[in-house]
């Protein structure tokens, strides 16, 4: 456990809905419902009489390159984000690096793990957790940020994402959500104009492969091969590599793009729902972009407590940086789902205010 200023950085939504929450509606981690398919379950299981084979994950690398228009040298596959934040940490020489947060806390802890002084830069809830590139130091020698950032459904426009760029400096995007993201609008994957720049792409949440591991560095050459030095052998076992060869083909594409809409559809129902608690104290944090949202209110301890104890699984926000134990991360379900969770909620809050 990687615990920094009262925050538990290594505690993740899947901690909510392990052993006894195992039986609970989950609305507190952030892979897309019903997933994978039966065609890339198919396909992953293909793989498998190729087992006796080492990795050759070259296929997959150029899938890779091609569906952002890249050389196949910008390109690193690794074992899901997660493991491109631990080699960012411990690959590159960086003196002064900031995390931007609230976001997803698996980079500081891998930089505090590889031993750098991290520093951060506390987005504001007043300011709608916007980023105002001029919060970050100018001597920052690394810089991480999400888009749209988990746990906030915040998406930063490129734009001003691109103006964080130096000499010097690597910038590294979180990009692990955009393809929820209707057009992945404000992505800056492909970009190869902009100085530093780092984005990692995950593949676990919108084809639920969270227990396959494969995520993707965008780079230049020269990073990917700093990062890939220090990777072991063999890094993306065969099964993860059929799952990311598929998961970028056109068909596929296709179907991430139409689940996006869907989500963005979901999400606006959920949204509507959780502004009728407005008397209640809850705030949601909008807009939301994201295949989840972020919600304030009193007793919120007390209500996820409540919405256990009726069958759901809720994320707590204290363990993010910036934020308290008054905020709740909630995945987008569908409508039906959401209409059951409005419900438990109505329960949970009438509960926790007597």
């Amino acid at each position: 456990m990687r615990t920094e200023g009262g925050h538990d950085l290594r505690h993740h939504g899947d901690a909510e809905v392990r052993d006894e929450g195992s039986a609970l509606v989950d609305l507190a981690v952030n892979v897309r419902a019903d997933t994978p398919p039966a065609w890339l379950r198919e396909r992953i299981a293909g793989s498998l009489a190729g087992l006796a084979a080492y990795p050759d994950g070259r296929a997959a690398r150029a899938a890779v390159a091609r569906r952002h228009g890249l050389a196949v040298e910008r390109v690193l596959l690794t074992a899901g984000a997660a493991e491109a934040f631990v080699l960012l940490a411990r690959a590159l020489t960086v003196r002064q690096p900031v995390v931007v947060h609230p976001q997803f806390t698996e980079p500081e802890a891998a930089l505090r793990d590889a031993g750098h002084a991290v520093e951060r830069v506390l987005l504001r809830p007043e300011d709608g957790f916007r980023l105002d590139p001029a919060a970050v130091p100018e001597d920052a020698d690394l810089v991480v940020v999400g888009n749209p950032t988990n746990p906030t459904s915040v998406l930063h426009p490129a734009a001003v994402l691109a103006r964080l760029a130096r000499p010097g400096r690597t910038l590294v995007v979180d990009e692990a959500f955009m393809d929820a993201v209707p057009g992945e609008r404000e992505a800056l994957a492909g970009r190869t104009d902009v100085p530093g720049l780092v984005v990692l792409r995950s593949l676990t949440k919108t084809w639920g492969l969270a227990g396959l591991r494969i995520g993707y560095v965008l780079a230049a050459p020269e990073t990917v091969a700093e990062l890939a030095r220090a990777q072991p052998l063999w890094p993306v076992s065969t099964p993860a590599l059929a799952a990311a060869e598929a998961c970028v083909e056109p068909r596929a594409l296709a179907e991430a793009a139409h689940a996006a809409h869907r989500v963005a559809a979901d999400r606006a129902h959920l949204v509507a729902g959780l502004r009728e608690f407005a008397s209640d104290g809850l705030r949601v944090l909008e807009p939301a972009e994201g295949p989840f949202v972020l919600v304030r209110l009193p007793r919120a301890a007390a209500v996820r407590r409540h919405l256990r104890d009726l069958g759901f699984a809720v994320r707590r926000g204290d363990t993010f940086p910036g934020l308290d134990e008054e905020w709740l991360r909630l995945a987008v379900r569908d409508r039906g789902t959401v209409n059951r969770f409005l419900q438990a909620l109505d329960q949970a809050v009438t509960v926790a205010g007597r």
